[in-house]
């Protein structure tokens, strides 16, 4: 259902850490059901240079499905917290979205099923 590209950035991305973030992506799922085509693409990196300690890890989540873009970025202390981060971010934009087109479907035909009730009386 959705196609995930991933990308790192002064990180080596290990199979333990694709298969952390696939699992964390399969939850989108249940919201794209109706979208065939959805593209994610996530890009982890590491950055340590203007920080004075310390290292800090961003995640980055864009989403693009039936000619929208939807985006999400975190930072952390560690990798797999700003990966929970944007990916709960992106998750409510998700939700954000579909509720959207549900209430602008449902505001269609409540006005359809009117226009029809008119007639029949």
């Amino acid at each position: 259902m959705q196609k995930v590209n991933i990308r790192a950035n002064n990180i080596e991305l290990t199979p333990s850490i694709e298969d952390y973030i696939k699992k964390k992506t399969n939850s989108f799922n249940k919201y794209l059901e109706g979208d065939s085509v959805a593209k994610l693409y996530v890009e982890i990196s590491k950055t340590t240079e203007h920080h004075k300690n310390g290292e800090i890890f961003r995640a980055e989540f864009n989403l693009e499905i039936s000619g929208a873009t939807m985006r999400s970025e975190a930072e952390g202390v560690d990798l797999f917290s700003a990966l929970d981060e944007a990916k709960d971010e992106l998750l409510a934009e998700i939700r954000k979205n579909k509720d959207k087109r549900m209430t602008l479907f449902r505001d269609g035909y409540r006005k359809v099923k009117d226009f029809l009730r008119r007639f029949n009386n």
